[in-house]
């Protein structure tokens, strides 16, 4: 019922860390320091490295289900649940998608508005970025892993500016070490799940892997090099920023951008944050390949014709939150969905999945 797809189409074991890694590191890395530290202050650093331990445990979970599936979710969903209620699991993880695309998308859009064009509709940057996005998306699932690689490439120059808010910095803005209770460190890994969200996609994509099994040490080394920018930048933030500044500092990263001084480039964060828009394509073009390929495999329908459908469903979506309260608000309740469903959905998917194994065999 759901054939594997030829061997001219899948790529490299090694393209995996950079798939995974374009999705976690994105719009979220641009002012996620504010979040974290409302709950561990100075400490929440020690929130970074728990949050990438955890993401490592299900990224071996996750390949445990996909190695015994041999397939992607919505195969593994029909083998364990059956037809319809397995349809309508998997029917979840392509609405899943498709939300992480609308909030990358639309936090993206509202930077662009707020640093560069506020005199711009937001309709406009919409539509353009999507564009763009169904144009690479149309090409492929090897079109999407090239567009990864790039934007994995292009973004890490951008580490190196981190040197001039790091020599104006002051160490002691990290002490005292350790000042933090086990509910402070709770509350701030929780506010790390929106950052780390995006590995899921592996669920979608495992089947266009050559030799799949052997791409698992890559998504490991993905999930640390990801824990090791988001704790590089928080580091450096807290380092230039006091708490009291940090709490009325909405976009970190950017602010840190502000500061660097080039002879050639006077405002170096409007370069910063076109190159940045190289680095958030993937996380789209990931996202709406995953939703339309899902769709796809769950109802039979062109992947062509899902891709417009989602991406009209995603534009439509994305003008209806006009103000930063209502993308604050989607924020929060993505955050949430994404939390129940790496924390509870796929440790259950793990377990079920076991029973289900051994209750066929014997």
């Amino acid at each position: 019922m759901y054939p594997l797809p030829k061997e001219d189409k899948q790529v490299s074991p090694y393209f995996v860390f950079y798939l995974i890694h374009s999705m976690q590191v994105g719009v979220g890395i641009l002012g996620f320091e504010r979040i974290i530290a409302q709950s561990a202050r100075q400490n929440a650093w020690i929130a970074v490295i728990i949050a990438g331990i955890i993401m490592i445990g299900l990224v071996f979970l996750s390949y445990r289900i996909l190695n015994r599936g041999k397939n992607d979710i919505v195969a593994i969903h029909h083998d364990v649940f059956g037809k319809w209620i397995g349809g309508m699991f998997s029917l979840y993880f392509i609405l899943y998608y498709a939300i992480l695309v609308l909030v990358i998308l639309r936090t993206y859009e509202e930077v662009i508005q707020v640093w560069v064009f506020p005199d711009v509709g937001a309709w406009v940057f919409l539509l353009i970025i999507l564009l763009i996005a169904y144009y690479y998306v149309i090409g492929g699932f090897r079109v999407v892993t090239g567009i990864s690689f790039l934007g994995v490439i292009y973004g890490l120059p951008l580490l190196l500016v981190m040197y001039f808010p790091l020599k104006n910095g002051h160490l002691g803005n990290l002490l005292p070490l350790f000042d933090v209770t086990f509910r402070e460190l709770y509350e701030a890994t929780k506010g790390m799940t929106l950052n780390f969200l995006g590995f899921e996609v592996l669920f979608m994509f495992y089947p266009f892997i050559k030799k799949a099994t052997k791409s698992e040490k890559w998504a490991y080394f993905a999930v640390i090099f990801s824990t090791f920018i988001y704790l590089v930048t928080l580091l450096v933030t807290f380092v230039y920023f006091s708490q009291e500044q940090l709490k009325t500092t909405i976009w970190a990263t950017l602010s840190l951008w502000k500061i660097v001084d080039l002879t050639i480039i006077e405002r170096f964060e409007y370069v910063g944050i076109c190159i940045w828009f190289f680095v958030i394509l993937p996380n789209i073009c990931i996202g709406l390949w995953c939703a339309s390929r899902g769709m796809h495999r769950l109802f039979s329908i062109r992947q062509k014709t899902s891709l417009r459908f989602i991406c009209l469903l995603v534009l439509l979506s994305a003008l209806f939150f006009r103000d930063r309260q209502l993308v604050d608000t989607l924020n929060d309740i993505v955050s949430q969905i994404g939390l129940y469903t790496i924390y509870f959905y796929i440790p259950f998917l793990y377990v079920v999945q076991m029973i289900m194994k051994r209750w066929k065999k014997t």
